[in-house]
C-alpha cells in the first residue's frame, strides 16, 4: 500500500511538472493569482464534509492537494523550498508537537494535549510569539472568535467550571438590552451584540460544540422549511408578501414536520 502511495504521488509530481512547462494556463500562476482559488476549494471541501458526501470529499481532497503541489512547485522554481521541504517541515512538527507519543511527555486527555500543543509552538518561537499571532486576520469572524478561545485556553485562560460561561452569557445580554433601549443603532449596540456572540461561542466551545456547524445546521434547517414555504404557496397561486403572517406560520408548521 505505501508503495502505490508513493507511485501516485510521484506520478501527480511529475504531471505537475508537466503543466507548468507547457500549459498556457499554469504556466502564468502565481502564488498570488492561487490564493483566492485555494479558499474558493476550501468552502467546496467544507460544503462536501457539511453534506457528508464522501464522494464528494474525495475530488475536493484532490483540488486541494492539487494546490499545495502547485505552491510547491512555484516555491521550487523560486529556489525557496519544494515538496520534499514542505513534507518534512511537517513531520518534524508533527513530532515535536506531539511529545506524549514520540516522547516521554505523559498527558491524561485532549486538554492537556492542546494545552501543550501551545506552549511548544511558543516555544519553537523562543518565547517571543504572541498567543493569539497564528489566529489567520482573514478568517471569518464566527471562526475567529472560536479559535481564538481555543487559542487562549491552550495556556490555561479559561472558565474553572464551564456552567460558568452562562452567567457571562446573561450579563452580556442584559448589557445589550440597555443599549437598544437607548439607541439601537448605536456603535455601543453594536459592540455588545458582539460581545453576545463571543460568550455564546465560548459556550458553544465549553460544551463540545462546534458553533460554525451548529449555525450552519440551523441555516440548511432554515433553507429547507422556507423553500417548503415558498413552494407551497407557489402552488397556491399566492405571492409571499401578500400572504399574511398567520397563514405563513401555519404552513411554517406543515415545513417543520416535513423537513425534519
Amino acid at each position: 500500500m505505501i508503495e502505490k502511495h508513493k507511485d501516485n504521488f510521484a506520478r501527480l509530481l511529475d504531471i505537475m511538472d508537466e503543466l507548468r512547462a507547457k500549459c498556457p494556463w499554469d504556466k502564468e500562476q502565481t502564488l498570488e493569482s492561487l490564493r483566492t482559488l485555494t479558499i474558493e476549494e476550501t468552502y467546496e471541501l467544507a460544503d462536501a464534509i457539511v453534506d457528508n458526501d464522501l464522494q464528494e470529499i474525495k475530488e475536493e481532497l484532490g483540488d486541494l492537494l492539487l494546490h499545495i503541489v502547485f505552491y510547491a512547485k512555484i516555491g521550487q522554481e523560486k529556489g525557496a523550498f519544494d515538496i520534499s521541504d514542505v513534507i518534512d517541515n511537517l513531520n518534524e512538527k508533527l513530532i515535536y508537537r506531539h511529545p506524549h507519543i514520540f516522547g516521554d511527555v505523559k498527558v491524561e486527555n485532549e486538554r492537556e494535549v492542546i494545552e501543550n500543543w501551545e506552549r511548544l509552538k511558543l516555544k519553537e518561537k523562543g518565547g517571543n510569539k504572541s498567543v493569539l499571532e497564528g489566529v489567520p486576520k482573514g478568517l471569518p469572524a464566527l471562526i475567529k472568535a472560536h479559535r481564538i478561545q481555543d487559542k487562549v485556553r491552550g495556556v490555561g485562560f479559561d472558565w474553572d467550571e464551564r456552567d460558568q460561561v452562562w452567567d457571562k452569557v446573561e450579563e452580556e445580554m442584559d448589557e445589550l438590552k440597555v443599549e437598544l433601549k437607548a439607541d439601537p443603532g448605536s456603535p455601543e449596540a453594536e459592540l455588545e451584540f458582539g460581545d453576545l456572540f463571543f460568550s455564546l461561542i465560548n459556550a458553544a466551545r465549553l460544551y463540545g460544540i462546534n458553533p460554525e456547524n451548529a449555525l450552519e445546521r440551523t441555516n440548511l434547517k432554515f433553507i429547507k422549511r422556507f423553500n417548503y414555504l415558498e413552494e407551497k404557496t407557489l402552488k397556491q397561486g399566492i405571492d409571499l408578501k401578500d400572504m399574511p403572517l398567520e397563514a405563513m406560520e401555519k404552513i411554517w408548521q406543515e415545513a417543520k414536520k416535513a423537513t425534519d
